[in-house]
């Protein structure tokens, strides 16, 4: 069984995060530059909420807010659904569903993030698994055809 942590060092562990004086435009720059959907909202080591696309939208754009003038800690997800890093793949993709994110951090024991799992990640992981299965299921139906084996 896979876990977020196998995933995220497949991905790649690099933590994306921002301090919460940090201007809604200079985050949106960043998430752009990185084309992320979202950045940890990160003083010291702990984890103070998310900031993502959604975050830009329905608090600082329909409200009317001056992004340059409005800190992302204003205006970020304090509510954050976390997760350790020996998660099973399948239960963060239930997590994903069932609380209607899109982005899922990871933290150590301490609560220090190591890792963000995106709904995409969750998504390719479970496509990647489907098509090896897929590929089992057909030899296991079809056998395999090889040179000077009699074949079938």
């Amino acid at each position: 069984m896979s876990t977020v942590g196998e995933l995220l060092e497949a991905k790649g562990q690099q933590v994306l995060s921002v301090d919460p004086n940090t201007s809604v435009l200079d985050a949106a720059v960043l998430m752009n530059q990185k084309r992320v959907g979202a950045l940890l909202v990160v003083e010291g080591e702990a984890i103070q909420g998310i900031f993502t696309e959604r975050d830009i939208l329905r608090r600082v754009v329909a409200e009317g807010k001056d992004p340059n003038a409005t800190a992302v800690g204003q205006v970020m997800t304090r509510e954050l659904i976390c997760c350790p890093p020996d998660t099973p793949v399948a239960q963060s993709r239930m997590i994903f569903r069932d609380k209607r994110i899109r982005h899922l951090p990871v933290v150590d024991e301490k609560g220090r993030p190591i890792g963000v799992m995106s709904i995409g990640d969750a998504n390719a992981w479970a496509m990647d698994n489907q098509q090896a299965e897929i590929h089992y299921l057909q030899e296991y139906l079809y056998g395999t055809r090889t040179r000077g084996s009699g074949g079938y």
